[in-house]
């Protein structure tokens, strides 16, 4: 996979002025485009496409310095208007190109990335292989962003606001593993971009065939592997920190990928003030 993620690099540098062709990337390299992104945002901390508009614009910073006309430069670095390029390049620079030509702000340079895999001790993850037939998750939904460190408001007020009975009302409901009141984040942006809108639901599984109350949510998930990674330690950190750990370590040594699906957290065990918990996150894969 980190070959795989420099040979992206080095494609992007290659189609900075048109279109880039991720899915026949994906194709050509045995994966998919859903997987590319996510290994891309994790290790890289930025997702893919917001990766691709910096490096335009540090490249096309060069051009705007030179004498060439404006248009000009906004079409050869893959935009239709000079508006559309100052929006864009603002957002990245903080100063539009008229700015930059009479002397005014400075650059903000995105260099090209370089993906290296570090050894650095031997660390274990506890973790199993489920295949599982097709499962239903019932239960209340909101749309929340997405936040990447620290506890996420949103999610805790949607919890927050269900009544106590609704909660025990929930767990009674459970019929299969994973096991308990889950947290189910879907429709996640595949780039994975903080301050995306994700699905959160608050419930849990039953079989495919299970009816669903009128009063709750439902997302039906088709039958699968599933890797599931056990957890213990500070909440939500722990779990944080093994999702990052997937991406740097466990998916570049096994041959398993990620595949659309939800992502599911399961609470074993936890602190009175839910500061230290023990849980499994489940994540959707495939064969590599």
């Amino acid at each position: 996979m980190i070959a795989t993620l420099n040979q992206l690099v080095d494609e992007v540098e290659a189609h900075l002025g048109d279109d880039l062709d991720l899915a026949g990337f994906a194709r050509r390299h045995g994966t998919t485009e859903y997987h590319l992104r996510r290994m891309f945002s994790a290790l890289a901390g930025l997702p893919l496409s917001e990766y691709v508009r910096r490096r335009r614009m540090t490249v096309a910073a060069a051009d705007v310095l030179g004498d060439d006309d404006l248009l000009d430069i906004a079409v050869r670095h893959g935009y239709g208007s000079t508006e559309a390029f100052t929006r864009a390049f603002r957002a990245v620079h903080g100063i539009g190109p008229g700015q930059l030509r009479r002397g005014h702000g400075t650059l903000r340079t995105q260099t090209t990335l370089r993906f290296r895999l570090t050894v650095e001790g031997s660390t274990t993850m506890d973790t199993r292989i489920a295949d599982r037939p097709a499962f239903r998750l019932i239960g209340h939904a909101a749309r929340v962003p997405l936040i990447h460190e620290g506890v996420n408001p949103h999610i805790q007020a949607h919890i927050a606001a269900l009544p106590a009975e609704e909660h025990a009302r929930l767990k009674q409901r459970s019929t299969i593993e994973p096991a308990g009141l889950l947290q189910v984040s879907a429709d996640v942006d595949p780039d994975y971009a903080e301050g995306s809108t994700l699905t959160y639901l608050h419930g849990v599984a039953v079989t495919a065939d299970d009816p669903v109350p009128d009063d709750l949510d439902a997302i039906d998930v088709p039958a699968g592997y599933w890797a599931v990674f056990r957890t213990e330690g500070p909440h939500p950190k722990a779990l944080q920190d093994a999702w990052a750990a997937t991406a740097t370590d466990w998916f570049p040594s096994n041959p398993w990928r990620l595949r659309p699906g939800p992502s599911i957290v399961a609470v074993l065990d936890r602190s009175p003030d839910f500061t230290t918990a023990t849980c499994e996150l489940w994540l959707p894969v495939e064969r590599a």
